[in-house]
């Protein structure tokens, strides 16, 4: 089945080890009027019909993304530090965005609210101030794909890649739908090459990951071993910087 990174608001229903990352669902219908969209090369566009979950400004966008070295951010968690290693070369426009989001304390306070533990997808996802896993900043922006990856030796077809432990990347809810949620790989995962790689977890970090991995899928009445939903141990993070 197809893998998928999508916000809850599509009922996010995972059967076998398919992944639904959930960052920001289609829109049923086109607005009324035009969206903005910011006229550098990355054009951020502002989705009307799925406003931000928190008030946030399209992000800058000059005539030239910067593309070049590696920028860091920590997410201070009540769980522990993640310190992040963000690939500008990579992904020139999913980074200005992650750090445009982090400026503007649109992580802050907001919990990680999606813990996946297939076989073959083990991530967890965050990014959402609502805690829904519907919500984003109220605009989208276009996919910066991978085109390296190793073929997931879980998948005899090739379709699937190799996410590795410790690979940063964004979900979404199809091409070009990129918003502010992002997922964390703590063990190696098999995806369609369909979801922004943007950087990566340095090592205090996935020791952070590894705690709330151990922990677990919380429970609930219809699933009492669950493998794909809310973190048993609340993982929220504090402060972006």
């Amino acid at each position: 089945m197809e893998d998928n990174v999508v916000p809850r608001r599509i009922a996010v229903t995972v059967l076998t080890a398919g992944l639904l990352l959930a960052a920001a669902a289609t829109p049923a219908h086109a607005a009324t009027t035009p969206p903005d969209v910011t006229k550098g090369p990355c054009q951020y566009t502002k989705t009307p019909d799925e406003p931000a979950a928190r008030p946030v400004p399209l992000p800058p966008d000059p005539r030239h993304t910067p593309d070049r070295g590696t920028v860091t951010t920590t997410l201070i968690t009540n769980l522990g530090l993640i310190p992040l290693t963000l690939d500008r070369e990579q992904a020139p426009c999913t980074v200005q965005s992650f750090r445009h989001l982090v400026r503007h304390g649109f992580y802050n306070r907001t919990i990680c609210h999606r813990l996946t533990t297939y076989p073959t997808l083990k991530v967890l996802q965050c990014g959402d101030p609502s805690g829904t896993g519907s919500g984003g900043p109220g605009y989208r922006y276009k996919d910066e794909l991978p085109t390296d990856l190793p073929p997931a030796p879980t998948d005899p077809t090739g379709a699937r890649k190799v996410y590795a432990r410790g690979v940063l990347a964004m979900a979404n809810a199809g091409p070009d739908t990129n918003g502010s949620q992002f997922f964390l790989v703590f063990a190696d995962s098999a995806l369609r090459p369909n979801y922004t790689i943007f950087g990566s977890v340095r090592p205090l970090g996935l020791r952070t990951l590894d705690r709330v991995a151990a922990g677990g899928v919380a429970p609930t009445p219809e699933d009492p071993a669950p493998v794909d939903g809310a973190p048993a141990l609340r993982t929220e993070i504090c402060l972006a910087i």
